[in-house]
């Protein structure tokens, strides 16, 4: 959706290039939702990081609102020592606030090689594309409330164990402890008793304890596993700058532990293709149906040689150990089109 509107509105006002900066709420950091016609300095995932400029500095101290439209020289399209201009002669561009009441969303921005002052005209249709775009995003993201909410929930119900279940059965041995020490010498039966109550006091204390890092050590935070690669996918684009999309088409309801692994997979592919791809774009594709779920991540980087699929290096080990505890299968391959691909198929139970 942002990337159509980025080339309507882009066409209207004679600007073919833009780039809207979304905020992610788990992080409160920057991440690149869309672009169009990047100049190739832009096109550079180490560019576009959430590294502060000019508009977000100017976002974040307010003077960047939802009613108004800052021009600024761009301090993402300086000149760099050495290298030919690769900004492709744009120096300025527009920045529209993006927001939904008072919640702060993120940055449109437009601009072109052939920058002109914008008329009053213009701003007043930049203003209107970025209220409506503001409210379209918080609408899309109201999904994201049941996730939170789960994790809420997690964590309470994590606190009342501690709380609770964890030390009234913490006081339960120590009393038993007590009554054992009083009986030494004399009621052998009694004394066993107690010491069989003691074990299984002191092995409940123990999983008790279990549940409750479990809970609090949740990798995905309480969320689905389409919402915790979503906020997964955003962090990795703030930091390194590729671009990183998320596709969950009629992904089915899985046991928590096959998300944990499945999450921890596609972590690790994302950290092979920050390392050793030098790519721009990466895909997360999850669906399933009755019978399995199905995780594609790809790239369009310089691509891995084959053989690396076989060899104990780039963390491919790692995945497919995890993959193949689910019951399920991995493969690695380096499609026609470039880059690299990695597939997860798990079977679901009957």
């Amino acid at each position: 959706m942002l990337e159509r509107v980025l080339e309507i509105v882009g066409r209207r006002l004679e600007l073919d290039t833009g780039w809207v900066w979304l905020l992610d709420a788990d992080s409160d950091r920057f991440y690149l939702a869309a672009s169009l016609n990047l100049p190739p300095l832009l096109r550079r995932p180490v560019e576009m990081t959430a590294e502060p400029c000019w508009c977000m500095e100017s976002f974040a101290s307010g003077a960047l609102r939802g009613n108004n439209v800052d021009v600024v020289a761009c301090s993402r399209l300086r000149s760099v020592p050495g290298v030919p201009d690769l900004s492709g002669g744009i120096r300025y561009h527009a920045s529209v606030a993006l927001r939904s009441a008072e919640h702060r969303l993120g940055i449109m921005n437009l601009t072109g090689p052939a920058w002109r002052p914008l008329s009053e005209r213009d701003l007043q249709l930049l203003e209107t594309v970025g209220a409506i775009v503001g409210l379209a995003i918080e609408r899309a993201t109201l999904a994201d409330a049941a996730g939170a909410a789960r994790s809420d929930e997690r964590t309470r119900l994590a606190r009342e164990l501690h709380d609770t279940l964890a030390q009234d059965l913490t006081a339960v041995g120590l009393h038993i402890e007590h009554a054992a020490r009083h009986l030494e010498g004399q009621h052998d039966e009694a004394r066993r008793a107690l010491g069989t109550a003691l074990a299984v006091t002191r092995r409940s204390v123990a999983n008790a304890r279990d549940s409750i890092g479990a809970l609090r050590g949740d990798p995905l935070a309480g969320k689905t596993l389409s919402a915790a690669l979503a906020s997964l996918a955003h962090q990795f684009t703030s930091e390194s700058g590729i671009r990183a999309s998320v596709e969950a088409a009629s992904a089915p309801v899985l046991p928590h532990s096959v998300d944990v692994e499945l999450y921890r997979i596609v972590n690790e592919a994302l950290s092979n293709v920050r390392r050793h791809s030098d790519a721009q774009r990466v895909r997360i594709r999850l669906a399933g149906d009755a019978h399995a779920v199905h995780v594609c991540v790809s790239d369009d980087g310089i691509g891995l040689d084959a053989s690396a699929a076989h060899a104990e290096r780039y963390g491919l080990v790692g995945m497919r150990e995890r993959a193949q505890r689910l019951g399920g299968s991995f493969a690695f391959s380096v499609p026609p089109e470039g880059g690299t691909a990695i597939d997860v198929t798990v079977p679901l139970p009957p």
